[in-house]
């Protein structure tokens, strides 16, 4: 499959000279983000996110396991993702592109590493049963920011899913069928969000927030926070060569602080929204 051509010198031009005067092609602030759309799928923990058009789908299912002998106490997450070659002709089935290893390892640090889920609360039966959960990570358009929609997508689902409630006497381990009784959610510790900015080779034009495929594409660097509402710094991660000095990545971090309430408000109530429209009893 044929990659997509370059942009041309003008439309370069054109893009470079809008972003000094702080204009967006699709007319955003340079620190304003596309308001994010989430779609609840009829099975707890299928989340669709799209940012503008960039769509992502997350998947959370569960099954029991017997633990590692070095981690008696815990439950285990591990997290796959894709980019189908229908998200972009820049991607090639069977082939894994340096983005698709940037995004597992990101979804890995922001949403395993940074302990998001108590793991210690999905153990049922010490060194014998505990919950291992897969989190299923399908690209499905990529517009521009691929890698905060996936988080998103992925921590929102991690949020909507509920397991089955498991009774333990002794020995006996008994998983009960959600029509008997509610489904549990997960314990979580936080929420993190993640918010790439895109810097350009003139340093006089500002960093803009979520870029789009085009932007993403004319940028010099990027630099990627993962961080919760609680102002809790995750994962700091910048790709490209531009040089940044510790007052501009701070300036960075509080934008990105006030977005992740925004988008932690926005979650929450769209969580709210779809747990009124079901009929399973959930908590």
């Amino acid at each position: 499959m044929p990659r997509p051509p370059s942009p041309s010198i003008p439309e370069k031009e054109f893009v470079y000279s809008s972003l000094k005067q702080a204009l967006r092609l699709d007319g955003r602030q340079p620190l304003e983000m596309r308001t994010p759309k989430l779609t609840f799928g009829a099975e707890l923990g299928w989340v669709e996110c799209a940012l503008g058009k960039t769509r992502v789908l997350a998947q959370v299912d569960g099954k029991m396991v017997k633990p590692p002998p070095e981690r008696p106490l815990e439950g285990m997450i591990t997290i796959h993702s894709e980019i189908s070659p229908m998200a972009s002709s820049e991607y090639e089935p069977g082939r894994s592109s340096d983005e698709e290893v940037t995004l597992t390892r990101m979804l890995d640090k922001v949403i395993r590493r940074s302990d998001a889920v108590d793991k210690e609360s999905l153990c049922v039966l010490a060194g014998q049963r505990v919950w291992h959960l897969r989190l299923t990570i399908h690209c499905l358009a990529d517009a521009g920011n691929l890698l905060d929609c996936a988080c998103l997508a992925g921590i929102v689902a991690i949020k909507h899913f509920r397991r089955p409630e498991v009774e333990v006497v002794g020995d006996e381990v008994t998983v009960h069928d959600p029509s008997e009784r509610a489904p549990i959610p997960l314990s979580m510790h936080h929420s993190p969000y993640c918010f790439t900015f895109a810097y350009f080779p003139d340093t006089s034009t500002q960093p803009v927030l979520d870029p789009s495929h085009l932007e993403q594409r004319l940028s010099a660097g990027l630099l990627s926070i993962a961080l919760n509402a609680q102002r809790e710094l995750c994962v700091v991660q910048k790709a490209g060569g531009v040089p940044l000095s510790p007052d501009e990545i701070l300036k960075i971090i509080d934008i990105a602080v006030v977005r992740a309430k925004e988008l932690d408000r926005l979650v929450e109530n769209s969580l709210k929204e779809d747990w009124k429209g079901r009929k399973v009893e959930v908590r």
